[in-house]
């Protein structure tokens, strides 16, 4: 007995003092030398082939930089190159940062997922939903119920973008969808982003809520909710909240005039190649000069690749990084974990509260069942694989985006791992 008692003590402290290295060999750390060579080629490929003007790519592994690569130009016709800390127009990734706002709120207790947005939004609280065009008008009915909170999260509140042809003639007359550069696009409205959300309730919307997955102003609103809860501004919010604890100094709604030189130009796609976006919403837009004003929680932010990466780690962790609390990890979970069924995807892809989810291996690419991420309209692109305990993200500026990279890009990055 004592034999067997001092073997079992000789095996538990040989576990114990095992090296780290020895305990990782199942999923080891870092990329293959010889296969970066790959990725390098394949985002190089992109700019060579003129199908792109500039890139950054960055990867993450346990938190740690495991690839940082700029490509191409920031700005072609001045002969600026890309670094590692341009700053970028981010769009629709403005909505995760919102969207974990809102979680935040829901654990203080001061909002909860069955909240109607009415509550908050005046123009909220009795809505309706486009059915038909006619030649005397769209005709409308009711919604079936009041829109939530977790409606809102999960894009199922039947609220588009408001460019369809069934309802885009009443949203360009207030200002909207196709009004609006391509419907997400409110930095150039010199008025608060509530006041826009407001007009929007008095809209029809195109699918009754819980129905459909929509995509469209639902983080904007969300945005609004997070205004109207906190007392504040949501840049204000987002910078005390999030941003700031996190050290991530390059993410704001509007281009600091000291930062021009660090902002990359928009390009589009055009033919097989891409020219120099316009000014205006659909090109350049209005974030040095602009009013000022709008804070889009839906996709009004900008932000560099080492910033936004900071954030994304942050939510790998469970909400929790270098002691800096952004939520629980039972919320985190609940963000990441596929919502709305087959809504979204019947193919393996969910939604969850903000984020698209990977529900099955095979459905993204070579993404881990369990990653999560997003993209923005300019072409960029993040993903999270807690399984790899990755972090990816893409920057670009191409809009419209015709290139394949977004898909692209994972699949790089994947083939290099150990």
């Amino acid at each position: 007995m004592l034999r067997s008692r001092i073997a079992i003590a000789m095996v538990l402290a040989a576990l114990v003092l095992m090296p780290a290295s020895a305990s990782l060999q199942s999923k080891p750390a870092g990329l293959v030398p010889d296969r970066v060579a790959v990725i390098d080629s394949g985002l190089q490929r992109y700019v060579d082939d003129n199908r792109i003007a500039g890139i950054v790519a960055l990867v993450l592994q346990d938190g740690k930089p495991v690839y940082e690569k700029a490509f191409g130009w920031a700005d072609k016709e001045a002969g600026r190159r890309m670094t590692t800390d341009t700053i970028f127009r981010i769009a629709s990734q403005t909505k995760a940062l919102t969207s974990v706002a809102i979680m935040q709120l829901i654990e203080e207790g001061r909002l909860s997922l069955g909240r109607r947005a009415g509550d908050f939004i005046p123009t909220f609280a009795k809505t309706t939903v486009a059915t038909a065009k006619m030649a005397s008008g769209v005709v409308t009915e009711p919604a079936s119920r009041p829109i939530t909170i977790r409606d809102l999260l999960t894009h199922t509140a039947g609220i588009s973008y408001g460019t369809e042809a069934l309802v885009s003639e009443l949203y360009q007359a207030k200002g909207l969808g196709p009004a609006a550069g391509a419907g997400w696009y409110t930095a150039d409205k010199d008025e608060p982003v509530c006041t826009t959300m407001e007009r929007l309730g008095t809209l029809p919307f195109v699918a009754q809520p819980g129905e459909k997955w929509v995509y469209g102003y639902n983080t904007d609103i969300l945005g609004c909710i997070v205004e109207k809860v906190s007392g504040i501004p949501l840049d204000q919010y987002l910078r005390t909240r999030i941003t700031s604890p996190l050290g991530m100094t390059d993410t704001q709604f509007f281009l600091p005039p000291a930062d021009r030189a660090r902002f990359s130009a928009v390009y589009a796609s055009k033919d097989a190649s891409y020219v120099r976006a316009p000014d205006g919403a659909r090109g350049q837009g209005h974030y040095v000069d602009g009013p000022r004003r709008n804070f889009a929680g839906g996709a009004g932010l900008l932000s560099t690749a080492r910033d936004y990466a900071r954030f994304l780690e942050a939510m790998r962790l469970g909400g929790t990084v270098d002691g800096v609390r952004l939520l629980s990890p039972r919320s985190v979970r609940l963000m990441a974990t596929n919502q709305v069924g087959t809504l979204h995807s019947t193919t393996g892809l969910g939604f969850g509260l903000g984020f698209e989810t990977t529900d099955r291996y095979g459905a993204g690419g070579m993404q881990s069942e369990g990653s999560f991420g997003w993209g923005g309209a300019y072409g960029s692109t993040y993903r999270i694989d807690p399984d790899q305990r990755l972090v990816m993200v893409l920057m670009m500026q191409l809009v419209p985006n015709g290139s394949d990279l977004r898909d692209a890009f994972p699949n790089l990055i994947y083939q290099a791992l150990r």
